[in-house]
């Protein structure tokens, strides 16, 4: 629970840091209004760290950066037409080591919408207040004034925050008619921040969902990216399966709900994909704690059955197989990510671990040869670690038997590589002649030739290990002369 009291600490905390106190006295100085506003004063008062400093006051774009630019190391206007500065202020602690801080400031709002983009008339506003009923939710909607360190609240966002709902200032229809991106907003915060959405919130965001069809596809990525990253986004993504938004912009995941046959012979396909996503985070958490979240591991795991409604069959005694799901979602999951404008190299990896995510439980059923395991690491490449957590987090069996001898082997598996690599560097696995002593062994020139002789040659390495130049020259020849 959210003590109202500590709270009012932190933001006295936050507004008397090095940097903070610096820009408010600039700004005082100048006589201008200033008052840091949304995230940092929300994160502030639930104890979370504050990353980023963004500001709001009275003080018009070009008063703003005249009075940054005496105390900025580096500053942009690149958000000038929106009424935003942003600059990089610096100062000196205690002990004499300088830190610099971004900071952003922006001129009261005071925005129209028209209902057919999402794109706001910009004009400037007169009043803090103002500003602040126009935002998304009621706990981004406070501000906190500095130097004076008042907090304003117009629309009740301290009661939202401790009682941890999101409300909007505004009715939700009108909110989400004016910006529908808000509406992936709130799966986000829903995620982030562990709180819920008020009923009317969730309704309006079932009957404006078809909205979000004039939000471009990259900030629908940029916010699904953001839900992904948080630590717990089993919350956001059922928020949007629940609401049908999700069947707008990520319409393989609610298509995971597959009826279940009267045997339940299958389990639930759509359950287990959000609980192979939070063991994936799991794993990626322990394994590299503290560092930036994997959006291409998370991804695969979200994505790493979508093959299934496209391949499930129904067999003799109501058996349920879906047979080379894992090459069909390797496809979809790639045809998503294009349409969400991902990168080609996020597309191309994440599509590679849904495609390789079966590859394993042929292992638990029975020891690999060297040669498999070779094989293994080749066609995972750079993700091959990403692939280990992927294919642990995908067992999420209650058969503690069944969970235990799945994890025993991939141990082993594990285990095996570790040693090969030790023995043959096999990350990096190469034949043992390379494309230019193939062709002075065979007296060809650069050709089809030469690239079918390194494959053969290859593929002998994966399955033998290492020849030596010698062996591999005169298996070479016996092999070109049997062609």
């Amino acid at each position: 629970m959210v003590s109202v009291a500590e709270s009012l600490v932190r933001l006295q905390d936050l507004a008397s840091s090095p940097v903070v106190a610096r820009v408010a006295s600039a700004f005082a100085e100048a006589g201008y209004e200033l008052a840091l506003v949304g995230g940092p004063v929300r994160d502030a008062m639930l104890g979370r760290t504050v990353s980023d400093l963004d500001f709001t006051s009275n003080a018009s774009p070009d008063q703003i950066l005249a009075v940054l630019k005496p105390m900025a190391s580096a500053w942009w206007d690149v958000g000038r037409d929106f009424g935003t500065i942003g600059a990089k202020v610096a100062v000196t602690d205690d002990d004499g080591v300088e830190h610099a801080d971004t900071v952003e400031i922006t001129t009261y709002r005071a925005d129209a919408y028209d209902g057919v983009t999402r794109k706001p008339v910009v004009a400037f506003g007169d009043t803090l207040e103002d500003d602040l009923r126009r935002r998304d939710f009621t706990v981004n909607s406070m501000a906190l004034r500095i130097p004076e360190i008042t907090l304003v609240d117009p629309s009740g966002g301290v009661e939202d925050l401790v009682a941890h709902l999101l409300r909007t200032p505004s009715s939700p229809e009108v909110s989400f008619g004016d910006d529908p991106l808000r509406m992936l907003r709130a799966a986000r915060f829903a995620s982030q921040l562990d709180f819920r959405p008020t009923d009317d919130v969730i309704e309006a965001m079932e009957e404006r969902r078809e909205t979000i069809s004039i939000v471009s596809p990259e900030r629908i990525q940029a916010e699904l990216g953001k839900l992904l990253a948080t630590d717990h986004p089993r919350a956001g993504l059922e928020l949007l399966v629940d609401t049908g938004i999700a069947d707008l912009v990520l319409p393989e995941l609610p298509a995971l709900r597959l009826e279940p046959d009267e045997h339940h012979h299958h389990k639930d396909v759509y359950q287990h994909s959000l609980t192979v996503l939070e063991q994936a985070i799991g794993y990626e958490h322990s394994r590299h704690p503290g560092e930036a979240p994997d959006l291409v591991l998370r991804w695969a795991a979200l994505l790493h059955d979508i093959g299934k409604p496209a391949t499930k069959k129904t067999g003799p005694g109501a058996a349920v197989t879906f047979y080379h799901h894992d090459l069909v979602g390797a496809k979809l999951a790639k045809k998503r990510l294009t349409a969400l404008r991902y990168d080609g190299d996020t597309i191309k990896s994440v599509a590679r671990l849904v495609e390789l995510h079966m590859r394993f439980f042929g292992y638990s059923e029975g020891v690999w040869a060297d040669s498999a395991v070779r094989r293994y690491v080749r066609d995972a490449g750079p993700l091959l670690e990403r692939l280990h957590m992927l294919v642990r987090a995908d067992v999420t069996t209650r058969n503690r038997r069944k969970a235990d001898r799945l994890g025993f082997a991939y141990d082993d598996l594990e285990q095996r590589i570790v040693e090969l690599q030790e023995q043959e560097e096999l990350e990096s696995v190469r034949p043992d002649l390379d494309g230019n002593r193939i062709q002075e062994v065979l007296g060809i020139a650069p050709g089809r030739e030469v690239g079918e002789a390194y494959r053969w040659l290859l593929e002998l390495r994966l399955d033998e290990g290492p020849l030596g130049e010698e062996e591999a020259t005169r298996r070479l020849l016996d092999w070109w002369s049997s062609r």
